[in-house]
């Protein structure tokens, strides 16, 4: 999602029942018609339409593809935690285009910013860390987490 979707500082969407339905239907599958939404939540497919175009225009949601980096040959993915001098947010946006990295976010604590990488292998993960990241402009450190299985990633907790 990007990065106006979270975090940000605003009032949360208000969503009635009719739209978490349509919401919870398009998480168990992205593909389903709006005639089977319907039918599932109430709604003519006009009526659905015009509210999946609404939550996406808001910033809400998107439906998107979700891949398994591991079926496309990308073997490594790591988690790296980053200590920084400087603003912040503009190593976050030279993180963010970086195209290895697939999630950044600014954290309290023992690390400044998280970044997600995916790679196909360590000597892609090595050449990153080296070549990449670690020469942009206001890291003062980094720690790699390699992920060794992933055990669990849900996208259905928007509606709760």
């Amino acid at each position: 999602m990007s990065s106006s979707g979270r975090g940000s500082a605003g009032k949360p969407a208000q969503l009635d029942a009719v739209s978490k339905k349509i919401i919870e239907q398009l998480q168990v599958d992205g593909r389903r018609s709006y005639a089977e939404i319907g039918k599932a939540v109430g709604l003519s497919e006009a009526a659905v339409r015009q509210r999946v175009q609404k939550l996406t225009e808001a910033g809400v949601m998107q439906v998107v593809a979700v891949t398994d980096p591991m079926q496309l040959g990308f073997y490594r993915q790591a988690m790296i935690g980053i200590r920084a001098s400087g603003d912040t947010r503009l190593l976050a946006d030279a993180l963010a285009a970086i195209p290895a990295v697939d999630y950044v976010v600014l954290t309290a604590g023992s690390f400044d910013i998280l970044a997600e990488v995916v790679c196909e292998n360590d000597d892609e993960l090595i050449e990153l860390l080296n070549a990449q990241i670690r020469n942009l402009d206001g890291v003062s450190s980094t720690e790699t987490f390699v992920y060794l299985k992933l055990h669990k990633q849900l996208y259905n907790w928007g509606t709760r």
